[in-house]
């Protein structure tokens, strides 16, 4: 075995630098492949993060109408708890709505004489799905006593879209590059083995196993996988950090939050490998049943 092992992976090497040309541009359309493939799944992962973020952050206000005196404000609390998607509620007092507005906008004191009663009472609400804020708002101003709900739709339904899209283009891509990446090492390795026909047909009539004569070709399209899957990682590394840094930089784009390369680097790379691996012994086995059929 320890002597096959060695056979097959000089033959598998030697096959891979026979058709150089062939064998780089199969190497390059697979890195291609996979740092699209990567680099969608990447914006969609980050954009649920995001979401996530958001759902922490973000918060539904829901305010008490006017007429209610402070106990039929804070009644409201137990009936607003029960409805779905609701995660937390917290009531907020007239005159600790008036404090935290006085503290958040009055750096010269020109409101510390504000009257708390021009402030109505509310909740602020957390909801559990971003997905489904619609329904809850639906839901809030369908509770007698609330006068006005206030939620930011706009900013949830933005990073929504930017996930789903980014989530179907590339569960899309990912199955149409595969196919490519395997068809441009299968046709790599046809020519290898076109070379070698009559080589193939002289072994299986002298009685030597399919498996025999085909773990050398398995060998190259396995080393064609790894060689792109290590290229692809290292540029999809670069290219993540040159975009994670420009956001940074940006000031229109601050409010985004790009999870460090650093967490996230092990799944991509086993992601990477195993893909790689797949894409070349794929293409390898596509490429020589037609040849072991003698």
């Amino acid at each position: 075995m320890k002597h096959n092992f060695r056979y097959f992976s000089h033959e598998g090497v030697r096959n891979m630098f026979s058709h150089g040309f062939m064998s780089f541009a199969a190497i390059g359309i697979t890195v291609a492949c996979l740092v699209i493939m990567g680099t969608f799944t990447l914006v969609a992962y980050n954009a649920n993060e995001n979401l996530k973020d958001l759902q922490r952050e973000n918060a539904i206000l829901a305010f008490v109408d006017d007429g209610l005196n402070d106990e039929e404000a804070m009644s409201l609390q137990s009936e607003l708890e029960k409805l779905p998607n609701v995660l937390e509620c917290t009531f907020v007092s007239r005159q600790e709505a008036r404090d935290r507005y006085v503290e958040q906008y009055d750096e010269d004191e020109l409101y510390s004489d504000l009257d708390p009663e021009i402030f109505r009472h509310r909740y602020v609400i957390r909801i559990v799905d971003l997905d489904e804020m619609r329904q809850t708002v639906t839901a809030l101003q369908e509770v007698e006593g609330i006068a006005k709900i206030r939620a930011d739709e706009n900013i949830s339904n933005g990073f929504l879209t930017v996930r789903n899209i980014a989530g179907v283009i590339s569960l899309t891509l990912i199955a149409i590059l595969l196919i490519v990446s395997v068809f441009i090492i299968s046709n790599t390795i046809k020519l290898t083995t076109f070379d070698r026909k009559d080589d193939i047909a002289i072994m299986k009539m002298v009685g030597a196993t399919d498996a025999f004569i085909r773990w050398p070709f398995v060998y190259e399209g396995l080393l064609l996988g790894l060689i792109s899957a290590v290229a692809a990682f290292g540029l999809q590394w670069l290219l993540y950090g040159a975009i994670a840094q420009g956001i940074a930089n940006s000031d229109t784009l601050q409010l985004l939050r790009v999870v460090a390369f650093e967490r996230i680097w092990i799944v991509v790379a086993a992601a990477f490998l195993v893909v790689g691996m797949v894409v070349g012994v794929g293409g390898s086995l596509t490429a020589i049943r037609r040849f072991l059929r003698v």
